[in-house]
């Protein structure tokens, strides 16, 4: 029996979907009502208000530091590249449009976390040292932030021009060896942050969102491209986020 019909994958799949099913409400149909927005307007609002956000914690605090200009070119610098990405080839799962309430959902509780890594680190608040010397420490964040903004848009950017040329599974490219590659990326990207933070509260905040989120919609993915007859053989050949592990 292939893996993806067993009686334990197809639970894990039907769960899944209910999940999603449940945060889609949340964060579409919430309240009811008038639909004034799409929900990629949500994230462009938090994404390009991100810099800004950034510099008024920084005035506020008097906090004009290498560690916090640091920080402002990574998160808001990322900002800026989900903007322009959405601009190029936006995707369509956020199109949809969404109550006020559901806007509201998605702002408090996810988006709006975001913000709290600034604030955590222009405060003060996460004032811990680095395991390592600073300027290795930011080293590391910005390759990591770099890296995972690359794999995030050149995966978004493949699958989106490939489906609106040939619809059905993607499996050469940025998806030859992991599956989920725009997932990975972002989840570099925000791990950047959170290190540069070095607090508990970031990775709270991230296990939420990559186990809740993240992990839900890979498992739905996985089961519609289970519908196609090159999956078995995709599958066998490739990993959910790293070549070779997992």
């Amino acid at each position: 029996m292939p893996a993806d019909t067993h009686p334990e994958a197809a639970g894990a799949g039907a769960r899944a979907a209910s999940i999603q099913a449940w945060t889609r409400w949340l964060t579409t149909d919430l309240g009811g009502g008038p639909r004034p927005f799409k929900f990629n307007q949500v994230i462009d609002f938090q994404k390009a208000g991100t810099p800004f956000f950034l510099l008024c914690l920084m005035w506020y605090y008097e906090a004009w530091g290498m560690r916090e200009w640091v920080y402002f070119a990574l998160h808001g610098g990322y900002g800026l590249v989900w903007l322009i990405k959405d601009l190029a080839f936006p995707d369509p799962a956020w199109q949809r449009r969404i109550t006020i309430g559901g806007a509201a959902a998605a702002f408090v509780g996810v988006l709006g976390w975001y913000w709290v890594f600034g604030w955590l680190l222009i405060s003060g608040t996460a004032d811990a040292g680095y395991p390592v010397g600073e300027a290795a420490w930011y080293g590391l964040c910005i390759v990591l932030c770099l890296l995972g903004c690359t794999i995030m848009t050149s995966a978004d950017a493949q699958k989106y021009f490939t489906l609106r040329e040939r619809p059905g599974l993607i499996t050469d490219g940025m998806f030859r060896y992991v599956r989920h590659p725009n997932y990975l990326g972002e989840m570099m990207i925000y791990a950047s942050f959170a290190l540069m933070v070095w607090h508990w509260l970031p990775w709270l905040v991230l296990g939420w969102v990559w186990l809740g989120i993240f992990a839900v919609n890979m498992q739905v993915k996985e089961q519609r491209m289970a519908r196609h007859p090159e999956w078995p053989a995709y599958r066998r050949r490739s990993r959910w986020l790293v070549p070779g592990v997992f």
